[in-house]
């Protein structure tokens, strides 16, 4: 199904998220803290410290940019505490910019937040 999906393009950004994510079956929800390094509306690269075992489903919330529950599944999991995350909905425009302006990232330095389209 994500061979076939539009690849749209990642764009570097510094955010802090949480993911949570069902321990033992469903009597448990465990949340690790992570950043966003880099999105797109489809995908995204999360730095977070993977010696323990991630699970393949999770939630990724967003705190800053008001962001909660968006569905995510494990694509890969890389040697340098990174993982590659797929959305199981895209990312709307909105949602990219106030990701954007909350972002610590020098490229998105000069980025405004428009209260009226909020």
């Amino acid at each position: 199904m994500y061979d076939r999906e539009a690849r749209f393009r990642m764009e570097d950004t510094m955010n802090a998220a949480r993911i949570e994510y069902t321990e033992k079956g469903v009597t448990h929800m465990a949340a690790r803290r992570c950043d966003v390094l880099r999105i797109s509306q489809s995908s995204a690269l999360l730095g977070i410290l993977t010696q323990f075992s991630l699970p393949r489903q999770f939630y990724l919330d967003i705190p800053d940019a008001r962001i909660s529950k968006v569905g995510c599944v494990l694509m890969k999991t890389y040697v340098n505490n990174t993982v590659e995350v797929r959305f199981l909905r895209l990312l709307t425009a909105k949602e990219l910019d106030r990701i954007f302006i909350f972002s610590t990232h020098p490229a998105h330095r000069d980025k405004t937040l428009d209260v009226r389209s909020w």
